[in-house]
Parts: C-alpha cells; structure tokens; sequence
C-alpha cells in the first residue's frame, strides 16, 4: 500500500466522521445556552475523574 492511498483513506476517515458527529455536536452546541457556570453537570464530573486517573 503506498502512502499516497494510506493519506487517501485517512482523509476519507476524517470527512465521514466529521459529517457524521459535526451536526450533533453543532445541535449540542446550540442547546447549550448560555449557563452561569461552564464548569458543572455530569460532563464536568467525568472530566475531573479522568483528570484524577491520569496521574
């Protein structure tokens, strides 16, 4: 396999994920709002989690 054909692929990789996840995490995006604080909820949570475990 050349590495012309492996950059091909991997382009097409990325387009088709990016045309599959960018609408819904535009909609996300736009659901959002505007919130007192960036910083709270579940999402908030799982990250200070992962924070912890990575050390």
């Amino acid at each position: 396999m050349s590495i012309q054909a492996t950059i091909t692929t991997l382009l097409r990789i990325t387009a088709l994920a990016v045309f599959l996840v960018g609408p819904v995490g535009a909609y996300a995006y736009a659901q959002s709002g505007d919130k007192q604080s960036g910083l709270s909820g579940a999402g908030f949570v799982l990250y200070m989690s992962l924070q912890r475990n990575s050390y």
